[in-house]
């Protein structure tokens, strides 16, 4: 498996880890759509340059109801990717 498509499993198994739904999926622009009742994130995967691979999370609503929820997030895509 490419870091590409490690990176993108380990993506949408972390939002499901932490309960969120994801309506959408898109390989070929590498982005995620996943949300709680109260908080849509937005993940992004995409190759650099340099042939490395970054992923962003980002977060969309009422962040005070779950402030921890991104990190949460990280740390089981983290976890997913072997660090």
């Amino acid at each position: 498996m490419n870091k590409f498509d490690q990176s993108w499993a380990a993506v949408s198994g972390a939002l499901y880890d932490q309960g969120l739904l994801i309506t959408s999926q898109n390989r070929s622009t590498g982005v995620v759509l996943a949300n709680s009742p109260d908080i849509d994130v937005t993940a992004t995967v995409f190759t650099q340059a340099d042939g490395s691979v970054r992923v962003q999370f980002n977060t969309k609503g009422d962040i005070n109801k779950d402030p921890m929820l991104i990190e949460r997030v990280t740390r089981s895509y983290n976890a997913r990717m072997g660090r």
